[in-house]
Formats: structure tokens, sequence, C-alpha cells
């Protein structure tokens, strides 16, 4: 009894400079290019680490007075939501979820540490709606900048480092 074993083709040989077409940084001409690799940036855990992304949302958008920020349904706005001025909750709540109108126990907590934190008494309920329209009442104050809403939202999140 004869075996027959059907024959393989050869493998190709590959150089050792030249990496398969299949790596992404790879063209045929078999240079390598570089590639840009935008990794997302981590979403904020704590407190304090929402305080400071909410300060550099601020920084980046500014600080909108009235709602939580400007053309909320779209009719004449094309922008991103998170993209346009916030309020200092709609940034807070942008820095925990991306959605500056999406509500998340860690955005309430941070709302609710800077409504207990600012100077003025905080109405009767303490619910993490009437601590929001706090902090929003504070925000759209007459005169009040986006320069001093940063720096309210920075010394909160260090104030255990400064009492260090």
């Amino acid at each position: 009894m004869t075996t027959h074993s059907i024959p393989r083709p050869p493998l190709p040989a590959l150089r050792d400079e030249v990496a398969p077409l299949t790596s992404p940084a790879n063209v045929p001409a078999g240079t390598r290019r570089p590639v840009l690799v935008l990794l997302p940036t981590p979403r904020p855990t704590t407190v304090p680490e929402v305080l400071l992304a909410a300060a550099r949302i601020l920084v980046t958008n500014g600080l909108w007075q009235g709602d939580y920020f400007p053309d909320a349904f779209s009719r004449t706005l094309t922008t991103p939501h998170a993209s346009r001025p916030l309020s200092i909750v709609a940034a807070i709540r942008c820095a925990v979820t991306g959605d500056p109108r999406r509500e998340t126990q860690l955005a309430d907590m941070a709302v609710g540490y800077v409504a207990l934190s600012l100077d003025e008494e905080p109405p009767p309920g303490t619910t993490p709606w009437h601590l929001a329209i706090h902090v929003d009442n504070w925000g759209d104050a007459p005169g009040r900048s986006t320069d001093e809403a940063v720096a309210l939202l920075e010394m909160l999140a260090t104030t255990s480092e400064r009492a260090a």
C-alpha cells in the first residue's frame, strides 16, 4: 500500500527588514511610517479628580451662565454638547460621563461637595437636584467669570493636599 502526500507549495521568503503588510505602520513599499495612536483619557474615579477634570473643561470651553449649555436642543448649533461652554454642573457631569446631561452617582457626589463648600447656605432640600440648582445659582451670579469657577473647583479639589 502506498501513501500519496500532497506536495506543499514553497513558503515565500520574507526579508527580515520588511514586516508583513498587515501591520498598520507599513506601506506597500515596505517602508515604515509613524502612526498616531490616540488613547482615550481615563475617566475620573474620585471627587477631586472629577473637580480637576471639570476645571479643565471650563478652561477649554468657558463658563456658560443661564442653562447647562447653549442651544440645548441643537436648533442652531451643530457642535457636540460637550464642546460648548458649560455651566459648573454640566462640566462636572461631562467630566464623569462625557455628556453634560447625564447624571451619575459620582457626578452627584461632586456637585454636592461643591454645593456644601460654597459660602451661601444650600436650599432646605438636600436632593441632588436641589444641590445642582444651588451650584448653578452660584455660577449664574452676575459678573461670575470662568476664572472664578475654575479657581473654586481647583481649590476644592486640592483642599486635602493643602491641609496635609
